[in-house]
């Protein structure tokens, strides 16, 4: 699982739909919405939230 860095939803990787690689981390998103509104505020979404790589696994 992943957390979609804008709503903070969590996502499951195998087949996700909405990613998006940048900087050497996939993101991953619950819908196109939330990955349009990252693509738009990338440097705010990039700083407010840490890549998915260094999320937990619950």
């Amino acid at each position: 699982m992943a957390l979609d860095p804008i709503c903070g939803m969590e996502v499951q990787v195998a087949g996700a739909r909405h990613t998006l690689r940048q900087k050497n981390a996939t993101y991953y998103f619950c819908c196109s919405g939330c990955k349009e509104k990252f693509e738009r505020d990338l440097t705010l979404a990039v700083d407010s939230w840490a890549p998915p790589d260094s999320v937990s696994p619950r």
